[in-house]
Protein backbone atom coordinates (compact mmCIF):
# COMPACT_ATOMS: atom_id res chain seq x y z
CA UNK A 1 0.00 0.00 0.00
CA UNK A 2 1.27 3.38 -1.34
CA UNK A 3 0.91 6.09 2.06
CA UNK A 4 1.46 8.81 -0.09
CA UNK A 5 -0.76 8.23 -3.35
CA UNK A 6 -3.22 10.35 -3.67
CA UNK A 7 -5.02 10.89 -7.36
CA UNK A 8 -6.06 14.13 -7.46
CA UNK A 9 -2.94 15.86 -8.39
CA UNK A 10 -1.29 19.41 -9.86
CA UNK A 11 -0.01 20.66 -13.06
CA UNK A 12 1.81 22.89 -12.29
CA UNK A 13 2.45 24.70 -16.12
CA UNK A 14 -1.06 24.90 -16.34
CA UNK A 15 -1.11 26.77 -12.57
CA UNK A 16 -1.79 30.61 -12.42
CA UNK A 17 -1.80 31.27 -9.06
CA UNK A 18 -4.93 32.62 -9.05
CA UNK A 19 -6.36 31.40 -5.43
CA UNK A 20 -9.52 30.29 -6.55
CA UNK A 21 -8.66 26.53 -4.78
CA UNK A 22 -7.47 27.03 -1.40
CA UNK A 23 -10.78 28.85 -0.77
CA UNK A 24 -13.29 26.04 -1.31
CA UNK A 25 -10.40 22.80 0.08
CA UNK A 26 -12.79 21.33 2.81
CA UNK A 27 -8.96 20.89 4.66
CA UNK A 28 -7.20 23.83 3.57
CA UNK A 29 -4.67 21.91 1.80
CA UNK A 30 -3.84 24.47 -0.82
CA UNK A 31 -1.16 27.11 -0.91
CA UNK A 32 -0.26 29.12 -3.07
CA UNK A 33 3.84 30.31 -3.20
CA UNK A 34 5.38 31.69 -5.65
CA UNK A 35 2.64 32.13 -8.12
CA UNK A 36 1.74 28.33 -7.80
CA UNK A 37 -0.43 25.87 -6.04
CA UNK A 38 0.68 23.15 -3.41
CA UNK A 39 -0.99 20.41 -2.23
CA UNK A 40 -0.21 19.57 1.21
CA UNK A 41 -0.38 16.05 1.23
CA UNK A 42 -1.20 15.29 4.66
CA UNK A 43 -4.34 17.36 4.45
CA UNK A 44 -5.84 16.40 1.25
CA UNK A 45 -8.39 14.14 1.21
CA UNK A 46 -9.05 13.82 -2.52
CA UNK A 47 -12.81 15.10 -2.77
CA UNK A 48 -11.91 16.32 -6.42
CA UNK A 49 -13.53 20.05 -5.29
CA UNK A 50 -9.72 21.74 -6.63
CA UNK A 51 -10.52 19.69 -9.90
CA UNK A 52 -14.04 20.85 -10.39
CA UNK A 53 -13.20 24.75 -9.46
CA UNK A 54 -10.01 25.67 -11.16
CA UNK A 55 -10.61 27.54 -14.09
CA UNK A 56 -7.42 26.71 -15.84
CA UNK A 57 -7.60 22.81 -15.79
CA UNK A 58 -3.87 22.69 -13.52
CA UNK A 59 -5.50 20.03 -11.17
CA UNK A 60 -6.68 16.07 -12.29
CA UNK A 61 -6.92 12.96 -10.90
CA UNK A 62 -4.62 10.17 -11.79
CA UNK A 63 -6.31 6.53 -12.68
CA UNK A 64 -4.97 3.72 -14.80
CA UNK A 65 -5.22 3.38 -18.44
CA UNK A 66 -7.64 0.55 -19.39
CA UNK A 67 -4.47 -1.49 -21.05
CA UNK A 68 -3.73 -2.41 -17.12
CA UNK A 69 -6.28 -5.14 -17.38
CA UNK A 70 -4.32 -6.99 -20.13
CA UNK A 71 -1.92 -7.58 -16.99
CA UNK A 72 -4.13 -10.42 -15.93
CA UNK A 73 -5.34 -13.73 -17.25
CA UNK A 74 -9.26 -13.23 -15.83
CA UNK A 75 -10.44 -9.55 -16.28
CA UNK A 76 -13.64 -8.31 -14.23
CA UNK A 77 -15.49 -4.80 -14.36
CA UNK A 78 -16.99 -3.60 -11.26
CA UNK A 79 -19.27 -0.57 -12.78
CA UNK A 80 -20.59 1.95 -10.20
CA UNK A 81 -24.09 2.40 -10.60
CA UNK A 82 -23.64 6.13 -11.14
CA UNK A 83 -22.34 4.82 -14.73
CA UNK A 84 -25.83 4.13 -15.64
CA UNK A 85 -26.72 7.61 -15.78
CA UNK A 86 -24.30 8.88 -17.74
CA UNK A 87 -26.09 6.94 -20.76
CA UNK A 88 -29.35 8.29 -22.26
CA UNK A 89 -32.55 6.92 -22.84
CA UNK A 90 -30.90 3.79 -21.03
CA UNK A 91 -33.74 1.20 -19.95
CA UNK A 92 -32.16 -1.73 -19.37
CA UNK A 93 -28.54 -2.13 -17.62
CA UNK A 94 -27.42 -5.17 -19.81
CA UNK A 95 -26.64 -2.67 -22.84
CA UNK A 96 -24.17 -1.31 -20.37
CA UNK A 97 -22.93 -4.94 -19.12
CA UNK A 98 -22.74 -6.26 -22.08
CA UNK A 99 -20.86 -3.12 -23.94
CA UNK A 100 -18.16 -3.44 -20.79
CA UNK A 101 -17.58 -6.99 -22.21
CA UNK A 102 -16.92 -5.81 -25.61
CA UNK A 103 -14.53 -3.80 -24.27
CA UNK A 104 -12.31 -6.40 -23.10
CA UNK A 105 -13.49 -8.04 -19.97
CA UNK A 106 -14.43 -11.36 -19.24
CA UNK A 107 -17.13 -10.75 -16.90
CA UNK A 108 -18.44 -7.82 -15.06
CA UNK A 109 -20.26 -7.81 -11.61
CA UNK A 110 -22.34 -4.82 -10.47
CA UNK A 111 -21.68 -2.32 -7.34
CA UNK A 112 -24.99 -2.11 -7.64
CA UNK A 113 -25.69 -5.75 -6.38
CA UNK A 114 -22.92 -5.72 -3.35
CA UNK A 115 -24.89 -1.81 -2.37
CA UNK A 116 -27.62 -4.34 -1.69
CA UNK A 117 -26.09 -6.41 0.54
CA UNK A 118 -24.47 -3.50 2.71
CA UNK A 119 -27.96 -1.92 2.54
CA UNK A 120 -29.40 -5.04 4.69
CA UNK A 121 -26.04 -5.51 6.69
CA UNK A 122 -26.56 -1.69 7.72
CA UNK A 123 -30.54 -2.29 8.78
CA UNK A 124 -29.17 -5.08 10.97
CA UNK A 125 -25.89 -3.23 12.35
CA UNK A 126 -28.15 -0.14 13.16
CA UNK A 127 -30.57 -2.05 14.90
CA UNK A 128 -28.30 -3.91 17.06
CA UNK A 129 -27.29 -0.53 18.59
CA UNK A 130 -23.93 -0.95 19.33
CA UNK A 131 -22.59 2.00 17.40
CA UNK A 132 -23.46 5.46 18.77
CA UNK A 133 -25.57 7.64 16.78
CA UNK A 134 -26.33 9.08 14.45
CA UNK A 135 -24.91 6.06 12.39
CA UNK A 136 -22.60 7.71 9.43
CA UNK A 137 -22.19 6.56 6.56
CA UNK A 138 -18.87 4.84 5.49
CA UNK A 139 -19.49 4.58 1.69
CA UNK A 140 -17.41 7.96 0.59
CA UNK A 141 -14.07 7.52 1.07
CA UNK A 142 -13.77 11.36 1.05
CA UNK A 143 -15.98 11.25 4.00
CA UNK A 144 -14.46 9.28 5.80
CA UNK A 145 -11.30 11.07 5.86
CA UNK A 146 -12.72 14.53 5.85
CA UNK A 147 -13.90 13.29 9.87
CA UNK A 148 -10.61 11.73 10.16
CA UNK A 149 -8.88 15.10 9.63
CA UNK A 150 -11.70 17.69 10.56
CA UNK A 151 -13.98 15.90 13.43
CA UNK A 152 -12.41 13.37 14.55
CA UNK A 153 -14.34 12.86 17.42
CA UNK A 154 -17.10 11.22 15.37
CA UNK A 155 -14.65 8.92 13.88
CA UNK A 156 -16.61 6.00 16.71
CA UNK A 157 -19.67 7.33 14.58
CA UNK A 158 -18.57 5.88 11.32
CA UNK A 159 -20.60 2.52 10.21
CA UNK A 160 -18.01 -0.22 10.31
CA UNK A 161 -19.16 -1.71 7.04
CA UNK A 162 -16.99 -2.11 3.83
CA UNK A 163 -17.92 0.09 1.11
CA UNK A 164 -19.98 -1.61 -2.00
CA UNK A 165 -16.84 -1.32 -4.08
CA UNK A 166 -14.93 -3.55 -1.69
CA UNK A 167 -16.90 -5.88 -1.48
CA UNK A 168 -17.91 -6.35 -4.61
CA UNK A 169 -14.47 -6.81 -5.40
CA UNK A 170 -14.02 -9.73 -2.90
CA UNK A 171 -17.24 -11.67 -4.52
CA UNK A 172 -16.16 -10.90 -7.61
CA UNK A 173 -12.81 -12.65 -7.13
CA UNK A 174 -13.94 -15.71 -5.14
CA UNK A 175 -16.93 -16.14 -7.88
CA UNK A 176 -14.09 -15.96 -10.81
CA UNK A 177 -11.56 -18.56 -8.98
CA UNK A 178 -14.42 -21.36 -8.57
CA UNK A 179 -15.45 -20.87 -12.08
CA UNK A 180 -12.07 -20.71 -13.97
CA UNK A 181 -10.04 -22.37 -11.39
CA UNK A 182 -7.45 -19.57 -11.89
CA UNK A 183 -5.48 -18.53 -8.22
CA UNK A 184 -6.77 -14.68 -7.61
CA UNK A 185 -3.53 -13.02 -8.36
CA UNK A 186 -4.33 -14.01 -11.55
CA UNK A 187 -7.80 -12.22 -11.53
CA UNK A 188 -8.09 -9.00 -11.96
CA UNK A 189 -10.54 -6.26 -10.60
CA UNK A 190 -11.33 -3.26 -11.88
CA UNK A 191 -13.98 -0.39 -10.37
CA UNK A 192 -15.10 1.94 -13.16
CA UNK A 193 -14.94 5.28 -11.02
CA UNK A 194 -16.75 8.52 -10.78
CA UNK A 195 -14.14 10.31 -8.79
CA UNK A 196 -10.78 10.20 -7.40
CA UNK A 197 -11.67 9.65 -3.33
CA UNK A 198 -12.83 6.18 -4.34
CA UNK A 199 -9.27 5.85 -6.59
CA UNK A 200 -7.31 6.66 -3.36
CA UNK A 201 -9.14 4.23 -1.76
CA UNK A 202 -8.13 1.36 -3.63
CA UNK A 203 -4.32 2.35 -3.13
CA UNK A 204 -5.03 3.38 0.74
CA UNK A 205 -7.95 1.63 1.87
CA UNK A 206 -10.04 2.89 4.68
CA UNK A 207 -11.31 -0.21 6.99
CA UNK A 208 -9.13 -3.02 5.80
CA UNK A 209 -4.84 -3.90 5.13
CA UNK A 210 -5.41 -4.17 1.40
CA UNK A 211 -8.10 -3.56 -1.25
CA UNK A 212 -9.11 -6.58 -3.53
CA UNK A 213 -9.58 -3.75 -6.59
CA UNK A 214 -6.91 -4.02 -8.41
CA UNK A 215 -7.66 -1.35 -11.08
CA UNK A 216 -9.45 2.03 -11.02
CA UNK A 217 -10.80 3.58 -14.81
CA UNK A 218 -11.88 6.75 -15.19
CA UNK A 219 -15.60 7.11 -15.76
CA UNK A 220 -14.64 10.13 -18.07
CA UNK A 221 -12.25 8.13 -19.87
CA UNK A 222 -14.15 4.65 -20.89
CA UNK A 223 -17.13 6.53 -21.37
CA UNK A 224 -16.78 7.04 -25.35
CA UNK A 225 -15.67 3.77 -26.06
CA UNK A 226 -18.80 2.19 -23.56
CA UNK A 227 -21.24 4.73 -26.01
CA UNK A 228 -19.74 3.08 -28.94
CA UNK A 229 -19.67 -0.50 -28.45
CA UNK A 230 -23.65 0.24 -26.45
CA UNK A 231 -24.76 1.40 -29.76
CA UNK A 232 -23.11 -1.86 -31.57
CA UNK A 233 -25.57 -3.95 -29.06
CA UNK A 234 -28.85 -5.19 -30.65
CA UNK A 235 -29.92 -8.27 -28.52
CA UNK A 236 -27.65 -7.58 -25.24
CA UNK A 237 -26.55 -10.38 -22.68
CA UNK A 238 -29.34 -10.88 -19.46
CA UNK A 239 -26.42 -9.75 -17.03
CA UNK A 240 -27.63 -7.37 -14.81
CA UNK A 241 -28.33 -8.91 -11.14
CA UNK A 242 -29.33 -5.55 -8.98
CA UNK A 243 -32.63 -3.46 -8.49
CA UNK A 244 -33.72 -0.27 -7.48
CA UNK A 245 -32.56 -0.27 -3.91
CA UNK A 246 -28.78 -1.09 -5.20
CA UNK A 247 -28.82 1.22 -8.24
CA UNK A 248 -30.20 4.21 -6.16
CA UNK A 249 -26.88 4.56 -4.64
CA UNK A 250 -26.06 6.65 -7.43
CA UNK A 251 -28.01 9.35 -6.03
CA UNK A 252 -27.75 11.16 -2.97
CA UNK A 253 -30.58 9.94 -0.53
CA UNK A 254 -30.44 6.53 -2.44
CA UNK A 255 -28.34 4.85 0.37
CA UNK A 256 -30.27 5.82 3.36
CA UNK A 257 -34.09 5.36 2.10
CA UNK A 258 -32.54 1.55 1.33
CA UNK A 259 -32.17 1.33 5.05
CA UNK A 260 -36.39 1.80 5.38
CA UNK A 261 -35.88 3.99 8.56
CA UNK A 262 -37.67 7.83 8.77
CA UNK A 263 -35.00 8.95 10.90
CA UNK A 264 -32.53 9.78 8.49
CA UNK A 265 -30.77 12.47 7.06
CA UNK A 266 -28.97 12.68 3.59
CA UNK A 267 -26.67 15.93 2.34
CA UNK A 268 -24.43 15.92 -0.31
CA UNK A 269 -21.49 18.48 -2.37
CA UNK A 270 -18.67 19.35 0.65
CA UNK A 271 -20.05 22.50 2.50
CA UNK A 272 -23.45 20.96 3.23
CA UNK A 273 -21.41 18.21 4.42
CA UNK A 274 -19.32 20.25 6.80
CA UNK A 275 -22.20 22.04 8.44
CA UNK A 276 -23.73 18.68 8.81
CA UNK A 277 -21.16 17.47 10.65
CA UNK A 278 -20.77 20.46 12.63
CA UNK A 279 -24.65 19.74 13.93
CA UNK A 280 -23.09 16.07 14.61
CA UNK A 281 -20.44 17.43 16.49
CA UNK A 282 -22.48 19.58 18.56
CA UNK A 283 -24.79 16.92 20.00
CA UNK A 284 -27.22 18.72 17.97
CA UNK A 285 -28.50 15.43 15.46
CA UNK A 286 -29.07 13.32 18.06
CA UNK A 287 -32.25 11.95 17.42
CA UNK A 288 -31.19 10.55 13.93
CA UNK A 289 -30.30 7.05 13.29
CA UNK A 290 -28.35 7.29 9.93
CA UNK A 291 -26.91 10.04 7.87
CA UNK A 292 -25.83 9.67 4.52
CA UNK A 293 -23.02 12.27 3.53
CA UNK A 294 -21.63 13.06 0.11
CA UNK A 295 -18.81 14.94 -1.07
CA UNK A 296 -20.22 15.28 -4.72
CA UNK A 297 -23.41 17.67 -5.60
CA UNK A 298 -25.97 14.94 -6.29
CA UNK A 299 -24.23 11.83 -4.87
CA UNK A 300 -22.05 9.97 -6.93
CA UNK A 301 -23.49 10.90 -10.52
CA UNK A 302 -21.76 14.50 -9.29
CA UNK A 303 -18.18 12.94 -8.86
CA UNK A 304 -15.49 14.54 -11.08
CA UNK A 305 -14.86 12.34 -13.14
CA UNK A 306 -18.09 11.67 -14.73
CA UNK A 307 -19.54 13.49 -17.71
CA UNK A 308 -23.33 13.88 -17.32
CA UNK A 309 -24.81 16.75 -15.76
CA UNK A 310 -25.30 14.92 -12.04
CA UNK A 311 -29.05 16.29 -11.66
CA UNK A 312 -29.59 14.93 -15.53
CA UNK A 313 -27.69 11.59 -14.15
CA UNK A 314 -29.73 11.43 -11.48
CA UNK A 315 -32.92 11.96 -13.44
CA UNK A 316 -32.18 8.97 -15.51
CA UNK A 317 -31.45 6.80 -12.94
CA UNK A 318 -34.66 7.61 -11.32
CA UNK A 319 -36.08 6.72 -14.79
CA UNK A 320 -34.35 3.65 -14.60
CA UNK A 321 -35.88 2.24 -11.36
CA UNK A 322 -39.31 1.92 -13.19
CA UNK A 323 -37.78 -0.83 -15.18
CA UNK A 324 -36.21 -2.97 -11.71
CA UNK A 325 -37.02 -4.80 -9.15
CA UNK A 326 -36.86 -3.77 -6.04
CA UNK A 327 -33.70 -5.87 -4.96
CA UNK A 328 -31.81 -8.99 -6.27
CA UNK A 329 -29.17 -9.89 -3.06
CA UNK A 330 -29.46 -10.43 -0.18
CA UNK A 331 -27.81 -11.86 2.96
CA UNK A 332 -27.70 -15.42 4.24
CA UNK A 333 -29.79 -15.80 6.90
CA UNK A 334 -30.12 -12.55 7.79
CA UNK A 335 -26.69 -12.06 8.97
CA UNK A 336 -23.21 -9.95 8.23
CA UNK A 337 -20.54 -11.86 6.55
CA UNK A 338 -17.50 -11.26 8.32
CA UNK A 339 -15.23 -10.05 5.62
CA UNK A 340 -18.00 -7.55 5.26
CA UNK A 341 -16.69 -5.74 8.39
CA UNK A 342 -14.08 -3.43 8.89
CA UNK A 343 -10.76 -5.83 9.82
CA UNK A 344 -9.11 -2.17 11.68
CA UNK A 345 -11.18 0.94 13.29
CA UNK A 346 -11.15 4.05 11.37
CA UNK A 347 -9.03 6.44 13.67
CA UNK A 348 -8.08 10.71 13.58
CA UNK A 349 -5.99 11.15 10.81
CA UNK A 350 -1.98 11.48 11.89
CA UNK A 351 -2.43 15.29 10.35
CA UNK A 352 0.26 18.18 10.25
CA UNK A 353 1.41 18.29 14.18
CA UNK A 354 3.35 22.01 14.72
CA UNK A 355 6.90 20.35 16.19
CA UNK A 356 7.06 16.61 18.26
CA UNK A 357 8.46 18.58 21.29
CA UNK A 358 5.23 19.51 23.38
CA UNK A 359 6.76 22.81 24.66
CA UNK A 360 7.82 23.97 21.45
CA UNK A 361 4.66 22.89 19.89
CA UNK A 362 2.83 25.37 22.09
CA UNK A 363 5.19 28.17 22.06
CA UNK A 364 4.73 27.61 18.08
CA UNK A 365 0.84 27.91 18.99
CA UNK A 366 1.33 30.90 21.35
CA UNK A 367 3.36 32.94 18.22
CA UNK A 368 0.42 31.72 16.08
CA UNK A 369 -2.50 33.11 18.03
CA UNK A 370 -0.19 36.44 18.37
CA UNK A 371 0.51 37.02 14.97
CA UNK A 372 -3.31 36.33 14.37
CA UNK A 373 -4.38 39.00 16.27
CA UNK A 374 -2.10 42.00 14.08
CA UNK A 375 -3.77 40.47 10.96
CA UNK A 376 -7.07 41.69 9.03
CA UNK A 377 -8.95 38.86 9.77
CA UNK A 378 -10.74 39.05 5.91
CA UNK A 379 -9.37 35.55 5.10
CA UNK A 380 -9.03 37.25 1.32
CA UNK A 381 -6.89 34.20 0.26
CA UNK A 382 -4.09 36.79 -1.75
CA UNK A 383 -1.85 36.11 0.56
CA UNK A 384 -1.87 32.15 -1.08
CA UNK A 385 -3.31 30.57 2.78
CA UNK A 386 -7.28 29.72 2.87
CA UNK A 387 -7.37 32.01 6.43
CA UNK A 388 -5.73 34.56 8.27
CA UNK A 389 -5.03 31.78 11.00
CA UNK A 390 -3.37 29.33 8.06
CA UNK A 391 -0.93 31.97 6.95
CA UNK A 392 -0.14 32.53 10.82
CA UNK A 393 0.62 28.78 11.20
CA UNK A 394 2.02 28.96 7.58
CA UNK A 395 4.77 31.72 8.86
CA UNK A 396 5.70 30.01 12.12
CA UNK A 397 6.54 26.95 10.54
CA UNK A 398 8.55 28.79 7.91
CA UNK A 399 6.38 28.91 4.94
CA UNK A 400 5.34 32.13 4.36
CA UNK A 401 6.36 35.55 5.90
CA UNK A 402 3.99 38.48 7.17
CA UNK A 403 4.72 40.51 4.69
CA UNK A 404 2.65 37.91 2.50
CA UNK A 405 -0.64 39.39 3.25
CA UNK A 406 -1.00 42.72 1.42
CA UNK A 407 -2.57 44.24 3.99
CA UNK A 408 0.55 43.61 6.17
CA UNK A 409 2.68 44.59 2.91
CA UNK A 410 1.27 47.86 1.64
CA UNK A 411 1.60 49.22 5.89
CA UNK A 412 5.35 48.51 5.33
CA UNK A 413 5.48 50.73 2.24
CA UNK A 414 3.12 53.69 3.74
CA UNK A 415 5.70 53.43 6.75
CA UNK A 416 8.66 53.60 4.28
CA UNK A 417 7.26 55.82 2.36
CA UNK A 418 6.91 58.36 5.63
CA UNK A 419 10.28 57.51 6.37
CA UNK A 420 11.99 58.99 2.42
CA UNK A 421 9.91 61.88 3.06
CA UNK A 422 11.33 62.95 6.43
CA UNK A 423 14.59 62.50 4.88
Amino acid sequence: MDVSFHSVTLDTDKCKGCITCISRCPTQAIRVRSGKAKIISELCIDCGECIRLCPHHAKKAVSDHIDIIENFDYKIALPAPSLYGQVNNLTDIDYVLTALKMMGFDSVFEVSGAAELVSEAARIMIADGKIKKPVISSACPAIERLIRARFPSLCKNILPILSPMEIAARMAKEKAAKKTGLSKDKIGVFFISPCPAKITDIKRPIGCETSSVDGALSMKEIYPKLIHYINKIDDPEPLAKSGIIGVSWAGSGGEASSLIREKYLGADGIENVIKVLEEVESDKLNDLDFIELNACSGGCVGGVLTVENPYVAKTRIQLLRKYLPVARNHLPEDSIPENFVFSKPIEPAPVMKLHEDLDVAFTMMNQIDELCEHLPSLDCGSCGSPTCRTLSEDIVRGFAKETDCVYKLREQIESLAEKLTEI
